[in-house]
């Protein structure tokens, strides 16, 4: 690593003609700009622009091609993270980076371990553990082993980790993207916090409520180049939306799809329980209708479909077109023409380190092992899902690791489609997209509504559901404690139902 300890008066870090190539594919063309001292900055794009891989050659995970870093005047070559972490430079990986059979405290410190002599001072790292955690919010012990966690809970400690390491310049990529609305606010003060102690923060967010609420200004990547900055006070959540993608964004939600309420449900749950997580719990969904389900982090949402699904121990009646089922796996589910996405796109939803073909098909394996594999058939499926789907990759070929956040998404929403599923499971299905994809996913939902299919949603973002859904129920606790529609399907309504709080309809 070489960098100077002298900065020029301001300014942060600056990006001098970086040029990023992998393989013959040039993904950052020349991208020039500086970012100053103690501010907040929202970096905005659409999947794929490039912002996540600026960000990494800031960090030290990646190298630029050409160009260079700048720290104040000197230039500043990183051999890897830690070399940018000793610079001051943090990164909260939009993905998860933790080591699941270490605790919350071996995570936070790990690869910085304290030491009393030749040994591991643990008293010392569970003290700061516990500190930082608490400035996140998180009320877990130390000691608690990370695969305990809810993925909620998890970017948490993301978020304390870098905390631990006194960063002066934190990169934040997606970082509430899992959290509750109080969750978010503790997460705002705590940014303002910094920003008051002058440390700089890069916000990479498609939530532009956020963007706006937070950021002092914004820089807008398109296509792996810059194509615009300006102080966020000057700028709609509109303007911001069509900076980003270069066209004006209308409709962001369709229109709702008709249904048959009286039909025979596509899916039916009867008075079912997931051991510590969800009790009792009642709902049917019919063809082509699109049921909704709100409710804090915690709430058991995700944990009674991971029972219905066959992937938790539950218990209940599961009824698909009037005929009971027992689903003792996600194989068995998706037999029965049940289909599932997962809030963990890395953990769960994807085999990142397979290439884009095996992760499309592998759900509907039979069709091309007859009984050997037609590789030819699996790349004309892999063609036609990129191009139905809008999935960016300079090749075929590449990894799904390769991808960006938002496009392995989408190769995740091709992946549980393949199967051709009658009844259609999305959790958190925009996490991490931007929001030209955001429309393109929300339009593809009503279509495949509007064919039949019966869909729930499960969503964190409650403009989401209000706009796709025709019902949403709302859980608290493990129970679901209300069903809203029409005139009762607002923010306040379902909040004062996922709080247990009284709501006065205006």
């Amino acid at each position: 690593m070489k960098a100077s300890g002298t900065r020029a008066p301001g300014l942060a870090v600056a990006f001098d003609g970086i040029v990023k190539r992998f393989g013959p594919v040039e993904v950052l063309h020349g991208v020039s700009f500086g970012l100053e001292t103690g501010k907040v900055y929202g970096l905005l794009g659409e999947n794929g622009a490039g912002k996540s891989t600026l960000m990494k050659i800031l960090a030290g995970y990646e190298s630029p091609t050409e160009g260079r870093v700048l720290i104040g005047c000197e230039p500043v070559a990183f051999a890897g993270s830690r070399d940018a972490e000793a610079c001051g430079i943090v990164l909260i990986h939009q993905e998860f980076n933790l080591a699941d059979d270490l605790t919350i405290a071996g995570n936070i410190f790990l690869g910085h371990e304290k030491r009393k002599g030749l040994l591991l001072d643990e008293t010392a790292m569970r003290t700061e553990a516990a500190a930082v955690l608490a400035q996140v919010g998180l009320e877990r012990k130390p000691d608690t082993p990370v695969r305990q966690l809810i993925v909620a809970e998890k970017q948490l400690v993301e978020i304390a980790k870098a905390l631990s390491r006194k960063a002066r310049l934190l990169i934040m990529d997606e970082p509430t993207a899992t959290l509750t609305p109080s969750e978010v606010a503790r997460l705002f003060g705590l940014i303002g916090r910094l920003r008051a102690d002058g440390v700089t923060i890069v916000y990479i967010s498609h939530k532009l409520d956020e963007v706006e609420r937070i950021t002092d200004e914004i820089v807008v990547m398109r296509d792996g180049a810059l194509v615009d900055r300006a102080a966020t006070a000057s700028l709609t959540r509109h303007a911001m939306a069509t900076m980003m993608v270069g066209r004006e964004i209308t409709d962001l939600f369709p229109a709702k799809p008709p249904f048959d309420p009286s039909a025979v449900p596509a899916l039916s749950v009867m008075h079912f329980d997931v051991p510590g997580w969800a009790q009792d719990v009642s709902f049917a969904v019919r063809p082509g209708e699109i049921l909704g389900f709100a409710g804090l982090v915690g709430a058991g949402r995700t944990e009674l479909f991971e029972g219905i699904l066959g992937l938790r121990p539950g218990t209940g009646r599961v009824a698909l077109s009037g005929r009971s089922v027992t689903l003792r796996s996600l194989g068995e589910a998706t037999r029965h023409g049940l289909g599932y996405l997962s809030e963990d796109r890395k953990g769960k939803g994807l085999h990142v380190d397979f290439p884009l073909a095996p992760n499309l098909t592998l759900m509907a394996l039979a069709r091309y092992a007859k009984p050997l594999l037609d590789h030819g058939a699996e790349r004309n499926a892999l063609a036609r899902a990129v191009e139905a789907f809008g999935i960016r990759t300079g090749s075929l070929s590449v990894k799904a690791a390769a991808l960006s956040g938002g496009n392995q998404q989408k190769l995740a929403l091709a992946k549980v489609l393949h199967p051709q599923p009658k009844v259609l499971v999305l959790d958190e299905p925009t996490r991490g997209v931007d929001v030209g994809a955001k429309r393109e996913i929300y339009f593809l939902i009503a279509e495949l509504a509007r064919k039949g299919l019966a869909i729930v949603v499960i969503s964190s973002e409650l403009i989401e559901l209000i706009g796709l859904a025709h019902r949403v129920a709302v859980m608290r606790g493990g129970r679901l404690v209300a069903t809203v529609e029409g005139d009762e399907m607002t923010e306040e309504a379902m909040i004062a139902h996922a709080t247990g709080t009284r709501h006065v309809a205006a």
